[in-house]
């Protein structure tokens, strides 16, 4: 690999947006009748959207002494849970190294099928001793992290709300950064994106030559489709350069972008999201990205290039959106540890500022375009408070606190310019849902009976039957799951 593919692939992980299938808790909350304020209890409100507490947020009365004793409680579920799994990785260390040493005290005299047999179980229980090492280092905490910042909104939006409301009505708001929003086109927020063409360009290349991309979804109509979504959004934004969007045949749901224009969206994305909005909204945060040059600028300090030169396999997993979901995580937790590596993204140049840039920059492209601004906002509440905390759990580790994003970007939206009219919903988009469903369905088909595991020594293994995570498991379900071994049986 040369040194420009290396340092995108270091890079690629830094503005990636990272997302996964759903659990469908927001349709109960649309289903039953809104509560009154009252006949809520504190911790019922956290499983509430972002969107609904900023309305709500002012209304409530929680005493400072209520709002602390949630806190606690938090505290302790994180700690039971954590613990919990901490000691499910150490009985399937026990296990490990029981089959381990079956293997070594037999010798040459197993018989090769036996062997192969104690192989596909040395390996199994690689990968469940994994699943527990991210859900109890990670997966949890991303829970949690997660309901402590709704539980900030409910205690400091208000003011942080009047506050807006004062910079709206003094002017103030107009001395943020990139607040002249009416000059989106002829602004210039980062100076040489026609530099970042070559340097996309070639890992672009690269990355199909040793087949680290996925291949592009198999339908003109979808790919034609999403593309009319990001060239809007591109004419409406501060992009220099030609935009080169591809759907990809993969089930994560993830986005993400390369330097010089080159977007990337999966299969698993469309299929996540309820309405164009929320897809236009994940475009523009990505699209951001370029505009900003944030790549470029994270390749100059990039310095995990030559672990990725020695790992090309971890780098394909992170390139594949394999750490979008928690089967592909715990693969490359896995493979580092085989390196003797400690996993790190802040090494990957990682930053919480350009994070917050492309929030911002995203919220004005979409509003330019003519978009609901508020579907970046719901799609990212979607992903981190029904199923992210487990599938995303890389990416929101590593990125700027739930409260911290959620509060800038409703800023940036109340000091939007309002316009009278804005697309939510368009009859397009559920014409693409509609002919993706069939080749979702064929490709999820194909895919059965894969391994989740992609860095394997034995091949043909089947999976453990039974892993202790399922996509959409609620947090609380998680905590109290049974501890299971590599024959799916319970201990």
């Amino acid at each position: 690999m040369n040194e420009v593919f290396r340092q995108c692939v270091a890079t690629a992980l830094s503005i990636l947006l990272i997302i996964l299938p759903w659990y469908p808790a927001r349709a109960e909350s649309q289903a039953a009748p809104a509560a009154e304020p009252a006949k809520l209890t504190l911790h019922q409100y956290l499983q509430k959207p972002y969107e609904d507490l900023f309305q709500v947020a002012s209304s409530l009365n929680f005493s400072a002494s209520e709002v602390e004793q949630e806190r606690q409680a938090l505290k302790r579920g994180e700690d039971s849970c954590r613990s919990r799994f901490k000691e499910h990785a150490k009985t399937y260390s026990r296990q490990l190294d029981a089959a381990r040493k079956q293997l070594k005290e037999s010798g040459t005299t197993l018989a090769d099928e036996p062997r192969r047999e104690l192989h596909c179980k040395i390996q199994n229980l690689e990968m469940l001793r994994s699943e527990a090492d991210v859900l109890s280092g990670h997966a949890i905490p991303t829970a949690y992290d997660n309901l402590g910042a709704k539980l900030d909104l409910i205690q400091q939006w208000p003011a942080q709300q009047r506050q807006a409301l004062a910079d709206l009505e003094s002017g103030a708001y107009q001395n943020r950064r990139w607040a002249d929003v009416k000059d989106i086109g002829f602004r210039e927020i980062a100076a040489g994106q026609k530099d970042d063409i070559k340097r996309g360009k070639e890992a672009v290349d690269e990355l199909k030559q040793v087949g680290m991309l996925p291949p592009e979804l198999d339908s003109k109509p979808i790919q034609d489709y999403v593309r009319s979504v990001a060239e809007r959004i591109a004419r409406n934004s501060d992009l220099k350069v030609p935009l080169r969007v591809s759907v990809l045949q993969s089930r994560e749901i993830n986005a993400f972008a390369l330097p010089g224009g080159y977007i990337y969206v999966e299969r698993g994305l469309l299929e996540a999201a309820d309405d164009e909005s929320q897809l236009a909204g994940v475009i523009a945060h990505e699209l951001a990205h370029d505009t900003a040059r944030h790549s470029a600028k994270m390749m100059k300090r990039a310095t995990i290039a030559s672990i990725f030169y020695q790992a090309a396999q971890v780098a394909a997993i992170l390139l594949t959106g394999g750490i979008a979901g928690i089967g592909m995580y715990y693969a490359l937790q896995y493979g580092f540890y085989g390196l003797g590596l400690v996993l790190d993204l802040k090494l990957l140049g990682v930053s919480r500022d350009y994070e917050l840039e492309a929030d911002q920059l995203g919220v004005q492209y979409a509003w330019k375009a003519g978009y609901d601004t508020s579907g970046f906002i719901r799609f990212f509440d979607k992903i981190a408070s029904k199923q992210g905390y487990v599938n995303g759990v890389s990416w929101f580790r590593t990125h700027p606190p739930f409260y911290e994003r959620m509060v800038q970007t409703q800023r940036e939206i109340m000091f939007m310019p309002k316009q009278s009219e804005r697309i939510v919903q368009t009859s397009e988009f559920l014409k693409m849902k509609d002919d993706l469903a069939p080749l979702a369905a064929k490709a999820e088909k194909e895919d059965v009976g894969k391994p989740s595991l992609l860095m394997t020594r034995e091949e043909g293994c089947k999976p453990p039957p039974k892993l202790e995570y399922t996509p959409g498991q609620p947090i609380e379900k998680l905590c109290a799951m049974p501890l299971y071994d590599e024959s799916g049986e319970t201990q």
